[in-house]
C-alpha cells in the first residue's frame, strides 16, 4: 500500500494503518484536554462545510450543550462559530492529511468526562435535540450511547454488526474501558494495540472492519454498557448517500473521500433546514 494511502487511512482512525505507537496521540490529547478544561457538556461538531457546521452549532447551543468544533484539515476552521463554542485543532500535532471525528473519539478518556457527537450531515428538530441532549446528560459514567443499525437479518450473524456514530455520546470511564479492552470506534479494531486482550477469541476475524464494530464487540464480549438509539428516529434528518435516491458521489469512495464536496453537491442547506423545521436558525 502506498504511503499516501496509509496516511489517509491513519487519519480516518484505522488501527491496521496506525500500528501500536499511540504516544503521539497521548501527547496531542494533553492539548485537547487543556482546550476543553471546564467546558460543560461538550458536543463535537465536525466541520466539513462551514454553513452546515454553523447550523449544527446553533442546534447544539439551543439544547444547552457547548459546541466543540473540530475540522477536516482539508477544509479548515469554519469562518463563523457561535459564542461560547470551542474550536479545537485535533490535528495540530499529528499533521495528518485528513482527520475523521472518530480519531479523537477513540481517545475521549484522555480529554473529557463526556462528549456527544454526530455526523456532519445530520440535522434534528429542536424538540428532538432537547430530548437527546437530556438523554446524553443523564448517561451514567461508564456507558456509551450510539445508534444500533442491526436489522432482523443481522440477528444471527456477526457480519456487519456495529454501533454507528450517526449520533451518540460517550463517557470517560466507558472510553477508557473500551481502550483497555482493545475495542473502540476505529476501523479494524482487531488490530488494536491492546488486541492481545481478545486474542483467545477464535471468531475475532469474523467481525466487521468498519467504524464502531469495536463498540459492538465491547458490549457483546466484555459486557460494556451501550444505550442503543434507534436509527429510524434520526433518518429523516440524515442527508447522506445512504438515505437519498439520486445522490451523486463527487469524491472517491475510499480513504480519499471528501464529504465537503459530496455534501454541497447533493444538498441545499436551506431546503434541508426547512424540511427539518430549523431554517430560522440559519
Amino acid at each position: 500500500m502506498e504511503k499516501r494511502s496509509i496516511e489517509y487511512r491513519r487519519g480516518m482512525g484505522n488501527w491496521e494503518a496506525w500500528g501500536d505507537d499511540v504516544e503521539p496521540i497521548f501527547r496531542a490529547a494533553e492539548k485537547w484536554a487543556h482546550a476543553l478544561a471546564g467546558v460543560q457538556r461538550p458536543w463535537l461538531c465536525w466541520n466539513v462545510d462551514a454553513d452546515w457546521c454553523l447550523l449544527q452549532q446553533r442546534l447544539v447551543k439551543s439544547a444547552g450543550w457547548t459546541p466543540v468544533v473540530g475540522f477536516d484539515p482539508r477544509v479548515g476552521v469554519p469562518e463563523h462559530v457561535v459564542p461560547e463554542a470551542v474550536v479545537v485543532d485535533f490535528n495540530a500535532d499529528l499533521n495528518l492529511p485528513v482527520l475523521y471525528p472518530h480519531f479523537p473519539l477513540e481517545f475521549a478518556f484522555l480529554f473529557v468526562e463526556r462528549i456527544a457527537f454526530w455526523h456532519s450531515d445530520l440535522l434534528l428538530p429542536e424538540p428532538k435535540m432537547c430530548e437527546v441532549a437530556e438523554l446524553f446528560a443523564a448517561l451514567p459514567n461508564g456507558s456509551t450511547a450510539a445508534v444500533d443499525t442491526a436489522g432482523w437479518r443481522d440477528l444471527f450473524s456477526l457480519r456487519h454488526r456495529r454501533y454507528w456514530e450517526l449520533i451518540g455520546c460517550t463517557t470517560q470511564a466507558a472510553s477508557r474501558d473500551q481502550y483497555e479492552k482493545g475495542c473502540g470506534w476505529w476501523l479494524n479494531f482487531q488490530s488494536h494495540r491492546n488486541r492481545a486482550v481478545n486474542a483467545v477469541d477464535q471468531k475475532l476475524s469474523q467481525y466487521y472492519w468498519d467504524h464502531g464494530t469495536g463498540i459492538y464487540y465491547w458490549k457483546r464480549r466484555h459486557g460494556g454498557r451501550v444505550l442503543s438509539l434507534k436509527e429510524g428516529d434520526f433518518s429523516s434528518g440524515h442527508f447522506s448517500q445512504i438515505k437519498f435516491d439520486g445522490y451523486k458521489r463527487v469524491s472517491p469512495n475510499n480513504e480519499f473521500r471528501e464529504l465537503s464536496r459530496d455534501l454541497s453537491n447533493n444538498f441545499e442547506l436551506r431546503k434541508c433546514a426547512e424540511k427539518i423545521g430549523v431554517a430560522h436558525l440559519l
